[in-house]
């Protein structure tokens, strides 16, 4: 576990005794994930299992665009709940006891928004009124502990006050627009448009941030820290299928289907996690420090596809068993295919795009490996509009990480290489 800088020239650097909190070392070497972050990832697993699993039953169910809104709007929340927490601990992470107590409260607002989670897909699919009450307050709840540490930080040290000062108008901008949107309670249509517009709040804080002088944020911290949340969304992936096939063994017993859904399971998110860890992150930005928006901008759209993976997963185990589900399956076995073949296309556009951004060269064999994935993904599709066992065109699609990686191992890493020489020159 890494100590914050200067630790060692306290007299008594192991207690957990209040300590100024100035700007950590953006530099610092063999600076890690601290205990405390890697516990305060652990709420967000049952955040993205229960998202995914509402986005699941919505579309089994056939509530296709009322799932979908509900997912990419409880999504965001969950995942920018994680950045501030992130961003600020790779800035100012003291590690005393009043950090520690201040981050278990926002904890604690976490937790509230993942129980306010299925009320928004309900409210949604009912299509009366937006019901984000208790997603709502959970978001005061975590955003008031990290308004308090960023006061504190502020308090502290007179380097960063600047973008210190910025960051909070815009956090209490947004609480006071969020707080508003639960008294009024607009129709849905007008509640959506709110949220649309308080989310935009929310993207542009960063950036005026970056603009007045910004935080010393650790390139290396928060490449490892945004690739810890990409292993627990791909880990939730797998114990939502788990889950899935479980409840199919239950009533009709072992079956090929239900094995090629764990083989498929396992081994797309398997595949998923190996691209994942081609992008060079932190060597990057350490480097080019400017290029950090853009990266972390993206990975909301990567963890959102992340989960919405694992939701098409339960979706096939939902068709596969929709003659002893709780409720009526709607979907098609191309439907199913698709709840599957679109999120994982996301993931590697975005994840192809990503890496093409971050080494500023991507070679001809990386166009073909873009193409070739494309071409998996629509086969799989295709064999399921032709009548085709659904599952069948689960194992095809399934392939499409295996084409990046094979094309990389063999000769794309070489390219790779050449980009990173030519990016450490320029240091």
């Amino acid at each position: 576990m890494s100590e914050p800088t200067g630790a060692l020239d306290d007299p008594t650097p192991y207690a957990h005794r209040r300590r100024v909190m100035s700007g950590r070392d953006p530099d610092e070497q063999g600076r890690s994930a601290t205990p405390l972050e890697l516990l305060y990832d652990l709420v967000f697993v049952v955040a993205f299992g229960v998202a995914a699993g509402e986005l699941a039953h919505s579309l089994a169910a056939g509530h296709p665009a009322a799932g979908l809104t509900a997912f990419v709007l409880c999504m965001f929340a969950v995942i920018w709940a994680w950045v501030n927490f992130t961003w600020f601990a790779s800035a100012f992470d003291t590690n005393d006891w009043l950090y520690r107590v201040v981050s278990m409260v926002q904890m604690l607002g976490v937790a509230l928004l993942a129980l306010g989670i299925s009320d928004v897909f309900a409210s949604i699919e009912e299509g009366d009124r937006l019901d984000s009450d208790i997603l709502v307050i959970g978001y005061v709840v975590m955003r008031s502990g990290l308004i308090a540490q960023w006061v504190r930080a502020y308090r502290a040290t007179a380097d960063h006050r600047t973008g210190i000062r910025t960051n909070i108008t815009v956090l209490l901008l947004a609480q006071v627009g969020w707080v508003a949107a639960i008294l009024i309670a607009p129709p849905l249509p007008v509640a959506l448009a709110l949220a649309a517009a308080l989310f935009t709040v929310e993207l542009v804080g960063p950036v005026a941030v970056s603009r007045r002088g910004g935080v010393p944020w650790h390139a290396h911290h928060l490449a490892e820290r945004y690739g810890l949340l990409a292993i627990i969304a791909l880990g939730e992936s797998i114990v939502g299928t788990i889950g899935a096939i479980s409840v199919l063994i239950d009533s009709a017993g072992w079956s090929p289907d239900a094995t090629l859904l764990l083989v498929c399971g396992v081994g797309v998110t398997f595949g998923m996690w190996w691209i994942y860890f081609v992008l060079p992150s932190g060597e990057v930005l350490r480097v080019h420090r400017g290029r950090v928006k853009v990266w972390a901008y993206s990975h909301i759209v990567l963890f959102t596809a992340i989960a919405a993976v694992g939701a098409g997963l339960h979706v096939f185990a939902y068709y596969l068993d929709a003659e002893d589900a709780e409720f009526t399956v709607e979907i098609s076995g191309l439907g199913a295919a698709l709840s599957v073949a679109l999120p994982l296309a996301v993931y590697n556009v975005g994840l192809f795009g990503l890496y093409a951004y971050l080494v500023r060269s991507v070679g001809p064999l990386y166009v073909q490996l873009v193409l070739g994935t494309a071409a998996v993904l629509v086969a799989g599709v295709l064999l399921a509009a032709a009548g085709a066992p659904p599952t069948w065109a689960l194992g095809v699609m399934c392939l499409a990480p295996v084409v990046m990686i094979v094309g990389y191992e063999t000769r794309e890493h070489a390219h790779k290489t050449s980009a990173m020489r030519r990016i450490h020159l320029r240091r």
